[in-house]
């Protein structure tokens, strides 16, 4: 143990000790030892502490993650929280009908009692975090072997986790950093009561929408506004109409004063995922054998979805919220290809894999314990793919077709309902209630007789249900696959009662446990379809992938260690994980290939040039028309022109979504929301003349509440910074 630990802290002393603001999501536990000094050089002119502290109010108790997987900050002191328009879509979406569509319309609170509470929604702020490394590992040793090892590690976490316990309002959680070789003990606060206040109409919030997605220049109004409540002695509670806004011990003043080239800028928020460290042969594997896979499977799904929402309004409202979230990473894996091939990638790290190579064979000690793992990363990885493409295959393909979902609730129904049958039916009544809302049985059709094709065509024939074997029985009778494909989805729809509303809700209303009412739903072809699909998963994919996953989780703690010895001048981050990150970069902009500069700004103008009526992604309000003919700017406008958005060098992904952009005095600037297209590939390679955040401008988020939506209550309740 004494071994491993004198080890790992001589080699994070040596990473933090040179760290630059090039790149990278650093830890805000650190930035007084590492970071601070070099901010403060780019234009920072606060402390450590007025960023993170446990001792007094920081910027961290004024950030959080919003939902389960965006950031959102609080803008006033009555707990009104901004965070993205596609982060809080779902919520709006869920409150839109025919008569108040407020994805079309928008919808604003004139007073606290308009605001529309939303059920599951979530908070969480980070009351503290403690590198806990040394109880973590205390016991494990490198005779041990990996699952030995993570044996012991689960162990002490658990411990760890137990006595940091503090009660039912607050989340507790050991995560690991650098793939195992340091953990950090985090300690959040949720609040559970998140009402809707404010969300411009779509054509604002969603301005060029997937059409957009991931570009620069970017003309989105990308945000959406909620407030906390909480009960009279301001801690969490349930949704209640007893419970008061919150109030916090620090929010974001608004600075009005815009930006300019190279100045100071920094994210704060919840960056999801990266993965920096990979080898050629996982890089290999992501861009030339899943993402191309990945992107056709959604490419026929949106296909799908677009056809008949264009055809059909009330299939638009139903499904905008799906299209969305299916469209999001299909347009992220495209670019992300596209970056890793312009990069060459994969011979870059190539490259760094025959540097180390180099520096292992030039010692005994090294090649003892490092020799093997290129070699044994190339035969896992080869091994590997087939099980993860599978696996691809039933998680993109299957499990997005809706009555999959439908049937896993209704195995679920049948499992509980002996336990406590009047809970579970009230559970599944409001399951379907939401599943009918925004379920369309002709586009789930569709979709679903394309995705049962790929898979049969791609996913591998280890790796097929016994129905799948119709294709081969029915072409005994001349059929063609096409002609079996469809009578199949024919039967599967006609005879599955729960995917007709009024079928399942009769049924539920007359639920009464037992066998008969039990056969009735396992009967039916979804349900033997959800079974004979997961039961292939469980059996023949999940335990292979977890099995090499878990090879290659051992090799790649050892490849993380080696590259950090081989590379002492290097400057090292850990990977996305969810947790709380610093990114600080510069206002700037960048050339995306020969001959062509983008500027760092784009302004309303750009958004009218953009307006095409027959085009959905570019229609917008006749309200906002009228402001920028009039030049109706209010004190929101610069030199007599409206800013949207800027781009700025900061380092982020997924889950910065929402984050705060601040500036050098602590103060709001914009909110982040997407990244350009030609920086996708940053969660595996950055590159920071070409990798840029995308900000919404806090102008024009205040521009729409006030001279759009007249919605002057929020604006007097922030302090303004002119």
């Amino acid at each position: 143990m004494k071994k491993i630990t004198s080890i790992l802290i001589a080699i994070l002393i040596l990473t933090f000790s040179q760290i630059k603001a090039d790149e990278g999501m650093w830890i805000p536990l650190f930035l007084k030892k590492y970071n601070i000094e070099d901010m403060k050089k780019k234009g920072f002119k606060l402390t450590a502490e007025d960023i993170y502290s446990i001792n007094k109010a920081s910027m961290k108790d004024a950030v959080m993650i919003f939902g389960g997987g965006c950031t959102a900050e609080i803008i006033s002191d009555r707990g009104l929280i901004l965070t993205n328009h596609h982060c809080g879509y779902s919520s709006i979406q869920s409150h839109s009908s025919l008569e108040h569509d407020y994805l079309t319309n928008g919808f604003w609170a004139m007073s606290d009692k308009d605001e529309l509470p939303n059920e599951g929604l979530t908070v969480t702020f980070l009351v503290r975090m403690e590198d806990v490394t040394s109880q973590v590992l205390n016991g494990v040793s490198d005779e041990m072997s990996y699952d030995e090892q993570e044996k012991i590690i689960a162990k002490n976490i658990e411990k760890v986790e137990g006595k940091a316990q503090k009660g039912n309002n607050y989340k507790i959680s050991v995560k690991s950093f650098f793939y195992g070789n340091q953990y950090f003990l985090f300690v959040q606060k949720v609040y559970k009561d998140i009402r809707l206040v404010g969300a411009p109409p779509s054509s604002i919030g969603k301005f060029g929408g997937d059409t957009d997605n991931w570009m620069w220049p970017r003309h989105t109004g990308d945000f959406s506004l909620f407030r906390i409540y909480a009960n009279e002695n301001n801690e969490p509670a349930e949704y209640s109409e007893n419970n008061v806004p919150y109030k916090p011990i620090k929010h974001f003043p608004v600075s009005i004063k815009g930006v300019k080239k190279n100045d100071f800028t920094m994210v704060f928020g919840y960056p999801g995922r990266t993965q920096e460290y990979l080898t050629s042969y996982a890089v290999d594997m992501i861009k030339n054998k899943i993402n191309p896979h990945r992107i056709n499977i959604r490419q026929n799904i949106i296909d799908i979805m677009s056809e008949d929402m264009e055809k059909d309004r009330a299939v638009r409202i139903k499904y905008a919220s799906k299209y969305a979230r299916v469209s999001n990473y299909w347009k992220k894996w495209i670019g992300e290809n596209r970056g890793l091939e312009i990069l060459n990638a994969v011979a870059k790290k190539e490259e760094t894999e025959k540097q180390l190579t180099e520096w292992i064979n030039k010692d005994e000690d090294r090649i003892a314990k490092y020799g093997n793992l290129l070699p044994d990363f190339k035969k896992l990885y080869s091994e590997y793919t087939p099980y993860k493409l599978a696996e691809e295959y039933f998680y993109e393909a299957i499990w997005r077709m809706e009555s999959m979902k439908f049937s896993s609730k209704m195995a679920s129904f049948i499992r509980n309902s002996e336990k406590d049958k009047d809970a579970e039916i009230e559970k599944i009544k409001k399951y379907g209630k939401k599943f009918f809302k925004d379920y369309n049985v002709s586009t789930d059709k569709k979709i679903f007789k394309t995705l049962l094709k790929l898979y049969y065509e791609n996913a591998g024939s280890d790796f097929q249900p016994e129905l799948m074997n119709m294709f081969k029985t029915f072409s005994h009778f001349d059929l063609d696959e096409e002609t079996i494909l469809n009578n199949y989805v024919d039967y599967y729809f006609e005879n599955t009662f729960y995917l007709n509303e009024d079928n399942f809700f009769d049924f539920i209303e007359k639920y009464n446990y037992g066998s008969e009412s039990n056969i009735k739903i396992t009967e039916t072809p979804a349900y033997n379809f959800f079974y004979d699909f997961v039961n292939v998963y469980y059996a023949k994919i999940k335990p292979n992938t977890e099995k090499y996953t878990s090879q290659i989780n051992k090799k790649t703690k050892l490849y993380m260690r080696a590259l950090m010895e081989a590379n002492p001048e290097k400057n090292f981050y850990p990977d996305a994980n969810s947790t709380l990150r610093v990114a600080y970069g510069k206002v700037d902009t960048y050339e995306p290939r020969d001959g062509v500069l983008y500027d760092y700004y784009t302004t309303l103008s750009g958004v009218i040039a953009k307006v095409n009526p027959e085009i959905y992604d570019y229609n917008v309000p006749d309200r906002l028309i009228e402001l920028y003919n009039k030049k109706d700017y209010g004190k929101y406008a610069e030199n007599g022109k409206m800013h949207v958005c800027f781009i700025a060098s900061n380092h982020t992904t997924g889950g910065n979504s929402g984050s705060p952009v601040i500036n050098g005095n602590g103060e709001l600037i914009g909110v982040n929301f997407d990244r350009n297209w030609e920086g996708t590939m940053s969660d595996i390679m950055y590159n920071p003349d070409q990798c840029r955040n995308i900000t919404l401008d806090i102008r024009y988020v205040l521009f729409i509440i006030d001279k759009f939506a007249g919605d002057k209550r929020l604006v007097e309740e922030m302090d303004i910074v002119e």
